[in-house]
């Protein structure tokens, strides 16, 4: 898909997700600014993107509303304008019951899944709705729609980002922007490796043999292939598409 002149941010660029997404919407000819916590990982991502002159960096917690505020600045400062916004920035947490599950732990998952979610799309949309039109994509999850058994935060943390876009979809439909968000199943990334790893420190194998025999094409997603799903809502394939969440989970949606 083309995607010449246009421009796009991505919250958490470093990992997987955001990285094979970068790579598809630079190879549709976009200019893109990552954004992830660490200076460090933004430079290795930078350089497995081949250091493309396309290709920005802004190191934020999205946790915190100011540096939210400072990304977005930054983009407009550099492009002029957001044309695509890939909100994908997330944290798991530990593996507790809600009865172990210290309340610290629940709020760090809520700060940067919610509040990073929300402070996204206040400081984005006041953008595009200056300029009449964008694409925002938010990162949900299979655990948006289902339990999540052990994973209490995570899994509202994710309802609750389903309900942010459908929200934010109805309150800039008539102002030329689209809001969906896409729900993953388990994707072969980090973050499944520290889920696995909490699940089960003494065998993390075993947790991946036991989810991905719960899917029924029996394997993770490769990061390319929710990539391949954000690239089409973000693209003008999908104009008439907003409060969706689109699941890419190997087909373990309960009907």
């Amino acid at each position: 898909m083309s995607f010449e002149g246009k421009f796009v941010v991505i919250t958490g660029g470093a990992g997987g997700i955001g990285l094979a997404t970068a790579q598809q919407f630079l190879a549709g000819g976009a200019k893109v600014l990552l954004v992830d916590l660490k200076d460090e990982a933004l430079k290795e991502a930078k350089s497995k993107l081949n250091n493309a002159d396309n290709v920005y960096t802004f190191s934020a917690n999205v946790s915190k509303e100011e540096e939210v505020k400072a990304y977005v600045d930054y983009a407009k400062e550099v492009f002029g304008k957001i044309d695509i916004f890939f909100n994908n920035a997330g944290i798991n947490g530990p593996f507790n019951m809600i009865t172990e599950l210290e309340s610290k732990d629940f709020d760090a998952v809520i700060d940067v899944n919610v509040k990073g979610v929300f402070y996204g799309l206040k400081y984005v949309l006041k953008e595009m709705k200056s300029q009449g039109s964008g694409a925002v994509v938010n990162t949900a999850s299979l655990a948006g729609m289902i339990e999540t058994p052990g994973m209490a935060a995570y899994g509202a943390s994710k309802h609750a980002v389903i309900g942010l876009t459908k929200t934010a979809a109805n309150e800039v439909a008539g102002e030329g922007i689209r809001v969906n968000s896409v729900c993953p199943a388990p994707v072969d990334t980090n973050m499944m490796r520290a889920i696995e790893t909490n699940m089960n420190p003494d065998d993390s194998e075993s947790v991946k043999t036991e989810y991905s025999n719960s899917i029924p094409l029996k394997r993770y997603a490769e990061a390319e292939e929710i990539a391949n799903v954000v690239i089409f809502l973000a693209s003008d394939g999908a104009s008439y598409v907003t409060s969706s969440h689109y699941t890419v989970d190997g087909g373990m949606t309960p009907n």
